[in-house]
């Protein structure tokens, strides 16, 4: 059981407690997300975490127990039991908690190896980094530091709950250690801002590698030793249409190709969903719904990956959503 007083709020300020708002517990919520930017700086009037490499999540404890949500509000309870179980373990008050589930590879999070559940035992942690409901209490008007007071003694950090870990002022150099260790990047928040739903500039995102969620358009046919499908072809929405984004011919286990060759059959479709031109031979086309994520080095001047590799699908974001990510723009979804 988390060590609570009385009142879990006797550490706020009078101005602090003003802020606090009475609300039954949700039954969903919309998270805050970060902006992708090019800029490295270090304020005090920031904090910085590291990058995770999971899949999003919210999780809501009530007297009806846990639910875990997706950023689509997906459940996720059937895919992490063991940290529903852990929270609904833990006791405590109601709480809405924002987080990240991640898998470790090599002491990296790794959103390749978390797709590898379904194959094998691969352990999962929650890493929490925010609250936005206490005790009855909406929180999200409160600064960042004011509402990580409070999350360090809102649940117990034990089992395959933990509390991510934020430094202060010095985002260049976390920024360089990262890179150097090999994480995805670093997010920098500041730190008297409230809780935002949805995507704000208050959350910048530093990545130290290029990752960016594409839908899938289409495949071509195996060749040689290859099973099921060729490379995928992928893309992003643009003002409504589907651009084309290049083709994707690694990262790929047998498990994986079945799994894919399966997910898209019931897709298939007669012509591109493209917008543009796809000079490639013996093409399979599909409905534009399934999302990957792709890892790759960089885009090319015509809009394409540079050495592509799949990473794994993800079913968190809706395909129409899906946009290339650049920085210093607000993104939908």
């Amino acid at each position: 059981m988390p060590s609570a007083a009385a009142d879990p709020f006797a550490a706020l300020s009078d101005d602090e407690r003003m802020r606090l708002r009475p609300e039954p517990l949700p039954e969903r919520v919309s998270l805050m997300k970060a902006v992708l930017t090019d800029d490295r700086f270090s304020d005090p009037a920031w904090v910085y975490e590291r990058k995770l490499d999971g899949i999003r999540c919210a999780a809501i404890r009530g007297t009806a127990g846990v639910r875990l949500l997706s950023r689509n509000d997906l459940n996720l309870n059937g895919r992490f039991p063991e940290v529903a179980a852990a929270l609904e373990a833990d006791g405590g008050s109601d709480v809405v908690l924002d987080g990240e589930v991640v898998a470790l590879a090599g002491g990296q999070t790794s959103f390749e190896r978390l797709q590898q559940r379904g194959e094998r035992p691969v352990a999962v942690y929650y890493y929490v980094f925010d609250l936005l409901h206490l005790a009855g209490q909406d929180v999200t008007a409160l600064g960042l530091r004011a509402r990580k007071s409070l999350l360090r003694h809102a649940v117990t950090y034990s089992g395959p709950i933990r509390l991510t870990a934020h430094r202060n002022r010095d985002g260049e150099a976390m920024y360089a250690e990262a890179c150097r260790k090999g994480w995805e990047g670093v997010i920098a928040k500041r730190a008297d801002a409230p809780y935002t739903h949805g995507r704000s500039r208050d959350w910048l995102k530093f990545k130290c590698s290029a990752e960016q969620e594409l839908v899938i358009g289409g495949y071509t046919a195996p060749k040689g030793s290859r099973t099921d499908l060729g490379a995928l072809l992928v893309g992003h929405f643009e003002e409504g249409r589907l651009r084309y984004a290049g083709k994707v011919g690694t990262g790929f286990t047998r498990e994986t190709l079945r799994d894919l060759a399966g997910r898209l059959e019931p897709l298939r479709r007669d012509g591109s969903p493209f917008a543009d031109e796809v000079k490639e031979r013996h093409v399979t086309w599909v409905e534009p719904r399934l999302v990957a994520e792709i890892g790759f080095s960089e885009w090319t001047r015509d809009g394409r990956l540079r050495h592509p590799r799949f990473l794994g699908l993800r079913d968190d974001k809706p395909a129409e959503q899906v946009v290339r990510e650049r920085p210093g723009t607000v993104q939908p979804g």
